[in-house]
């Protein structure tokens, strides 16, 4: 089967700099350098697939990724749309292995960059 895009494609990596999650189980930051955060854009919709490493505010280390869409056009241009997923060795966050998440988050530019801010819900 052959698929062929009519429209522009551009692929972006870029290193995540920073992240944080802050909640009522879990409280963790980026564990070090080794995220990445590839971005596929063709027209108006970028596809996101990022991934990294946590410590939690005890010394687990969870794994995290995610995939989804950014809308970077329309009314809502700038928004992303995406399904976390954490796996872990930690006993103590063996919940998360079986969670499934959703994500929204909306970017924010300034002059030192771009940063993305999600709320991170549980599906139930």
């Amino acid at each position: 089967t052959a698929w062929t895009s009519m429209l522009p494609r551009t692929t972006s990596v870029g290193a995540i700099l920073a992240a944080t999650v802050t909640g009522e189980r879990l409280n963790a930051t980026l564990a070090g350098p080794a995220a990445a955060d590839w971005l596929v854009m063709t027209g108006s919709i970028g596809v996101i697939d990022a991934r990294l490493t946590l410590r939690t505010h005890d010394d687990a280390l969870i794994y995290m990724t995610y995939g989804g869409r950014l809308a970077l056009g329309g009314p809502n241009a700038l928004v992303a749309f995406s399904a976390p997923n954490f796996e872990t060795g930690d006993e103590r966050y063996a919940w998360l292995n079986g969670m499934q998440a959703v994500a929204k988050g909306k970017v924010a530019i300034t002059a030192d960059g771009a940063s993305l801010a999600y709320e991170i819900c549980e599906v139930r």
